[in-house]
């Protein structure tokens, strides 16, 4: 089986989610209408407000409910499976740092919010962890999310593609001083993990930062088969998803583990 995918690349505007939802709504549009035959749109982390944290009491989507209304929406219309990046989702518990993923058909298949908080952003002081696994079914096929800093714990990554996950979509938004460690821990999980990465990161800059873009699709050998620059653009891939079962056979490391000698 074979999916085309699609990472939605683009210019974030600080603390405006009206304005970051009609960009999304249409860039999705003009991808969906382009004869392109695309099965997964992935879009990049906190895509509704970026990283305007100390507004999040007031710019956060309450239970996610504008986002859902929308992607359901967008989804059903288009018959294609959305993987929405992440929004900052406010509940009685505290705001969290969600994935969103719908199938075809516009229903919720998924839901996943950002285990380990990036310090360094302040996300500690305004985000509360997740505490579930990212994994859910596209079309079928078992996958795994996760959002930016999640990809420097390969534990993590690890206990996901042991229960079966054959693609990780990684939604992000990645600093341009440490691109190389982006491009460089992506193909490692790829290679680690025999499965496809599909990773979209944002552009542009913000009050604090520089983000590096350089969103990518790497398959389960670690070759980079798609790639953006620093601009806002759209990058697409066909995923061979035998390939994943071919490369696990080839070298067989889920069998050779030896969990019971690890910790």
């Amino acid at each position: 089986m074979d999916l085309k995918v699609a990472c939605i690349q683009f210019d974030i505007v600080f603390g405006k989610p009206i304005d970051n939802i009609n960009i999304v709504k249409e860039r999705i549009t003009a991808l969906m209408t382009s004869g392109m035959n695309i099965d997964v749109i992935v879009l990049p982390e906190l895509w509704t407000t970026g990283y305007d944290l100390t507004r999040l009491d007031v710019i956060a989507d309450e239970n996610g409910k504008t986002t859902i209304d929308l992607m359901k929406q967008l989804a059903l219309k288009y018959n294609v499976n959305i993987i929405a990046g992440s929004i900052a989702k406010k509940t009685s518990a505290g705001v969290t740092n969600t994935m969103l993923v719908f199938n075809r058909k516009g229903d919720s298949i998924g839901e996943y919010s950002k285990l380990h908080l990036f310090q360094l952003m302040d996300e500690h002081h305004y985000l509360e962890p997740g505490k579930d696994k990212g994994l859910f079914e596209i079309d079928g096929i078992k996958t795994a999310g996760m959002i930016c800093y999640d990809i420097r714990f390969p534990e993590w990554i690890r206990s996901h593609t042991t229960q079966g996950a054959e693609i990780v979509f990684v939604v992000a938004e990645w600093p341009l001083p440490r691109l190389a460690h982006w491009k460089t821990l992506l193909i490692s999980r790829a290679i680690e993990n025999q499965c496809y990465i599909v990773a979209c990161n944002r552009v542009g800059k913000d009050p604090n930062n520089e983000f590096a873009g350089h969103s990518l699709i790497i398959d389960p050998w670690g070759e980079v088969i798609a790639e953006a620059g620093t601009e806002e653009s759209i990058i697409t891939a066909h995923l061979e998803l035998e390939k994943v079962a071919n490369v696990r056979k080839q070298i067989p490391i889920f069998q050779d583990r030896r969990p019971a000698l690890y910790e």
